[in-house]
C-alpha cells in the first residue's frame, strides 16, 4: 500500500532534482545573469528557469493545487534579451530518466507558456487547502559567491507542513562529512550534491543528487548532543539576515568552543538534520522583518522528522498558516529535540533587553 503523500513526494523530489541540474549549468556560467529586485536581493537567470520547471511539473500533477513562490515574470516581459536566454535554459533542461521526465509533464511548450507558469506562483497561502511553497534559489547571494544554495519545495495542507525537498548541489554527498569554515564560500559541485526530503510523520532521507531517477535514499537523524562544548551551530553569512553578535554570545554562554559555520539557503537545515552540524540560528535583526514561508518550509519539516524541534525566539512552532510570511514568528532556533529548550532559554536570556 502507497503511503500518505507518496505521489507528492516522487514528484517534488524529481521536479527539485530537474531545476536543480538548470541552476548547476547557471553555476559553472561566470556572468550568471543577474538582475536588481525591489528588495535589492539578486535575482539569477536560474531563478525564474527553475521556478518555471517546479511549477510546470507541479501543475502537470496537481493543477488544482494553489502555489507560493518567489519570483514573477513581469521584469521579463519587458526585457526579450533576456527573456529568450532563460528560455534557452529551461527548452534544454530535462531529466536524463525518460520516465521521470514523463512524469513531470515533459517540456515546456514556449516562451510564452514559461513566462505564465512562472506566475502561477501567485498565490497568497494561508491556512485552507494545498498549497505548495518554492524557493527556486535559496540563497542566491551564496549562489552567486560560489557557496552554498538550495533548491527549495514544500507542499502545506490547511498551514501545516507535510512533504518538504532540499536539493544542495555544492553540499557534500557524504553525511557524514563535517562542516568546514569554507563551506560558504568557492565551493564545487563536483562529485557534490544532496536532496534531503521528509513526509510528516514518515522521517526524513537524503540521497545523492543525480540527473535523472533518482537515487537510494537513507535515513537520516540529528546527532546527540553529548558535550555542549563540542557543538556546532551554523548561522547566516549575511549579517542582514540574523544577528551576528548575539549569536556569538549565546554560543559563548551555553559552552560552544567552536566557531560558527556561516552558510547561505536551507542547506543549514539539511546540514543539522544529517548530524554534519547541530544548532541553526536565526535572530532577529529588525523589529518588522517578517521570514518568508518558503525559506523556511521544507527545511523546518526535514529537521523536525530527524530529530530535531524548530521554534522561533519565543518557542512558538512556525507557522505557515499567515500567507506568504511567518507573520507570527520571530527568529529561528533549529536544535536537536533532547537540547532545545536549553538552546532557547540561553537565546532568551541574551536577546530579552530589546
Amino acid at each position: 500500500m502507497a503511503s500518505v503523500y507518496a505521489k507528492e513526494l516522487e514528484v517534488a523530489q524529481l521536479a527539485v532534482q530537474r531545476a536543480a541540474q538548470l541552476t548547476k549549468r547557471v553555476f559553472h556560467e561566470k556572468a550568471k545573469g543577474t538582475v536588481s529586485k525591489d528588495d535589492k536581493s539578486p535575482v539569477t537567470i536560474g531563478d525564474f528557469g527553475a521556478q518555471a520547471l517546479i511549477i510546470s511539473a507541479l501543475k502537470a500533477n496537481f493543477p488544482a493545487d494553489e502555489i507560493v513562490a518567489e519570483e514573477e515574470s513581469e521584469r521579463l516581459r519587458g526585457d526579450v534579451p533576456l527573456r529568450d536566454q532563460i528560455w534557452e535554459l529551461v527548452k534544454s533542461t530535462q531529466l536524463d530518466d525518460g520516465a521521470s521526465e514523463q512524469l513531470l509533464g515533459g517540456a515546456i511548450k514556449d516562451a510564452d507558456a514559461m513566462l505564465e507558469l512562472i506566475d502561477n506562483g501567485n498565490s497568497k497561502g494561508g491556512a485552507k487547502g494545498r498549497i505548495w511553497a518554492i524557493d527556486p534559489i535559496d540563497g542566491t547571494k551564496g549562489f552567486l559567491r560560489g557557496g552554498q544554495y538550495a533548491v527549495c519545495l514544500a507542499l502545506m495542507v490547511d498551514g501545516d507542513v507535510k512533504v518538504g525537498v532540499l536539493g544542495c548541489p555544492n553540499l557534500p554527498v557524504d553525511d557524514a562529512a563535517p562542516l568546514t569554515a569554507d563551506i560558504g564560500a568557492n565551493q564545487t559541485d563536483e562529485g557534490r550534491g544532496v536532496v534531503f526530503s521528509a513526509v510528516l510523520g514518515q522521517g526524513a532521507t537524503s540521497r545523492p543528487l543525480g540527473s535523472g531517477a533518482l537515487a537510494e535514499g537513507q535515513p537520516i537523524q540529528m546527532k546527540p548532543i553529548t558535550e555542549m562544548s563540542s557543538a556546532s551551530f551554523c548561522e547566516s553569512v549575511e549579517s542582514g539576515h540574523s544577528n551576528q553578535s548575539e549569536a556569538a554570545q549565546i554560543a559563548q554562554k551555553l559552552g560552544i568552543t567552536r566557531p560558527s559555520v556561516r552558510m547561505d539557503s536551507q542547506a543549514k537545515y539539511g546540514s543539522i538534520a544529517r548530524g554534519a552540524g547541530d544548532i541553526y540560528l536565526r535572530l532577529p535583526v529588525s523589529a518588522t522583518y517578517q521570514e518568508k514561508i518558503w525559506d523556511h518550509a521544507a527545511g523546518d519539516l526535514i529537521v523536525r522528522e530527524a530529530g530535531g524541534q524548530v521554534t522561533d525566539t519565543l518557542g512558538n512552532r512556525l507557522d505557515f498558516s499567515k500567507g506568504r510570511t511567518l507573520a507570527a514568528n520571530r527568529g529561528v532556533i533549529a536544535a536537536p529535540a533532547a537540547v532545545h529548550s536549553q538552546v532557547l532559554s540561553v537565546v532568551q536570556e541574551v536577546i530579552a533587553p530589546k
